[in-house]
């Protein structure tokens, strides 16, 4: 499965930065876990239908690469597009965009468990077709 990349908008608040008004480092991953979130919700999938489910989504792994800094007030757009999926797990690729520029860029490997138990169980066919329909 391989989506369209979804974007959503966000602006970096002083709150995203370090003493000198720079993006700081973990920020972009939070930008990512966003995208990612949004990006359910647009395709009726929010944390509570998730959850009703029994389902919870777990990063299992991410690999970050850093290219130019973000700065306090700038506009960006936090992307994200399934290049993989297995019975329990998604591979998000995620990207964070200042207009064309990349800033920052990666890999964010999910993982679908049980919220009980916090084993792996299969993503629901439902979300599956959801997800192929953006």
């Amino acid at each position: 499965m391989t989506t369209k990349e979804f974007k959503w908008p966000l602006r970096v608040y002083i709150e995203d930065t370090d003493a000198g008004g720079i993006v700081f480092y973990i920020n972009y991953l939070k930008y990512m876990e966003r995208a990612r979130t949004e990006m359910l919700r647009a395709v009726g999938f929010d944390k509570n239908a998730v959850f009703s489910e029994d389902l919870m989504f777990v990063v299992r792994a991410a690999n970050v690469r850093y290219r130019r800094p973000a700065r306090l007030d700038d506009e960006v757009i936090a992307t994200a597009r399934i290049v993989e999926s297995r019975a329990a797990q998604l591979i998000f690729e995620q990207r964070i965009l200042r207009g064309a520029e990349e800033l920052c860029g990666g890999n964010v490997n999910i993982a679908c468990v049980d919220k009980n138990t916090l084993k792996p169980k299969p993503i629901s066919k439902t979300l599956l077709v959801a997800l192929n329909a953006l």
